[in-house]
């Protein structure tokens, strides 16, 4: 289920072509700790033994693509590289690095397999907003959104057979953060990640549209660490969650909305603004009202251990921190509110900003993705809840004025209680005493 590699065997089996398959182990990336690299790494090992089933050669190469992959393509005379595309300013110098340093003779191709209408098919420019998108979207999905055809056995086999991956020098060779340990509740890889998606719309597709935004009930996909690590496409997920309209037309359609239009928008974000992690990232009235209140007088000032150990005065904000630290995890409603809090607690924009997408990128298995940073993270939430929505008003528009927010929409716990019952969700996630 995925375009970037339907391409490159097409290519392959009409040159009549072995077909390799390549994954560049960087030692550290953004925020990511063991907890991360862990999925990875075990979502790989799922990959590899696919690949030698479908007689294609897998390789880990260990190190920057610019440092090891123009030199396997030297090495094995490769006549021409498919890589995937994903917006993140990291991963795209990673493509130019490698552009710069391949033979003049072999053709680059990306093909956006992230998202379901490419990102630069569906607008040259930045989108203000969901309403400014979904058009543009939807027009392109009857081309776009349709079924994969098949991944076949490569009929044309390598002159020498790719070299046993020894695992454990891989998880050597990483440079993280080992203190953050992997979540029970998640099974990497993609067969996994589609039990995952069953499960989904089996038990919890029904209530979706009713009960997505209660923390207290089991209603949600729970498939962006599958999504965002690409072990699951999210084009599988939107055409089987669409097999069941005619029997929950609601909730299928919040679905393709959070997991397709909200989805896409962020990618949008984050591939035509180059500060989508900086307050210079956000409109011009929403870098205005927080200037204006910068210095407003803040109630409570955390540092950021306080925050990362869930130690405030709000038993709501720290049971959600803490469902993320143990879990992966957090609610998606949760996780406007959170962003939100910490607006009010820190001491600058800037600064709240910095904390919120640390903790993210720490902790949430689906951390670093383009969602985070313009909306939830979770794919499939009813809002945009990223941390740029959430502290920068970003796809949203100002609201009435108030202390240390200005304009940007605000949310507090007595909002929360009266949506649900915030205190079943703190005793569940609250610190134990």
């Amino acid at each position: 289920d995925n375009w970037a590699f339907l391409y490159a065997q097409r290519l392959a089996l009409k040159q009549e072509l072995p077909l390799h398959v390549c994954f560049c182990l960087v030692p550290k990336f953004l925020d990511a700790t063991i907890r991360h690299y862990s999925f990875m790494l075990r979502g790989l090992q799922e990959v590899a033994k696919e690949c030698t089933e479908l007689n294609i050669p897998f390789h880990v190469l260990l190190g920057y693509a610019k440092d090891v992959l123009p030199a396997f393509v030297v090495r094995h005379g490769v006549g021409g590289l498919v890589t995937d595309f994903y917006p993140l300013r990291v991963p795209q110098q990673w493509v130019e690095d490698v552009r710069e340093r391949l033979p003049e003779d072999v053709p680059f191709a990306q093909v956006d397999a992230h998202n379901i209408v490419p990102c630069w098919v569906t607008s040259s420019k930045q989108e203000y907003s969901a309403w400014t998108i979904r058009s543009k979207i939807h027009r392109q999905l009857p081309e776009f959104l349709t079924e994969f055809p098949p991944v076949i056995q490569h009929p044309y086999p390598p002159s020498t057979p790719a070299e046993p991956i020894a695992w454990e020098a891989c998880d050597s060779s990483l440079q993280v953060d080992r203190t953050v340990k992997e979540v029970a509740w998640a099974t990497p890889g993609t067969a996994a990640g589609l039990a995952v998606l069953q499960s989904f719309i089996a038990e919890r597709l029904e209530s979706y549209g009713s009960y997505r935004n209660n923390p207290n009930k089991a209603a949600l996909s729970n498939l962006s660490p599958w999504f965002h690590f690409g072990q699951i496409s999210t084009q599988r997920a939107v055409l089987e969650v669409r097999k069941h309209h005619r029997k929950y037309q609601e909730s299928v359609d919040i679905f393709v909305e959070e997991a397709v239009v909200r989805r896409e928008l962020s990618d949008n974000f984050c591939y035509y603004n180059k500060n989508y992690d900086s307050v210079q990232g956000a409109y011009d009235w929403a870098q205005t009202t927080l200037k204006l209140h910068a210095k407003d007088k803040r109630p409570f000032l955390y540092k950021l251990q306080e925050l990362e150990k869930g130690n405030t005065h709000d038993p709501l904000w720290n049971a959600a921190q803490l469902q993320m630290v143990q879990e992966g995890k957090m609610h998606g409603f949760l996780r406007m509110y959170w962003a939100k809090k910490i607006l009010e607690w820190t001491r600058s924009p800037e600064e709240a900003l910095q904390f919120a997408i640390y903790l993210n990128d720490r902790y949430e298995l689906d951390g670093r993705d383009p969602n985070g940073y313009s909306r939830d993270a979770d794919s499939v939430c009813v809002c945009p809840a990223g941390c740029l929505w959430s502290i920068c008003g970003i796809h949203d528009h100002g609201w009435t004025e108030r202390a240390v927010f200005g304009k940007i929409r605000y949310m507090n716990y007595a909002g929360c209680k009266r949506k649900f019952d915030v205190g079943q969700f703190e005793r569940r996630y609250g610190p134990r005493k």
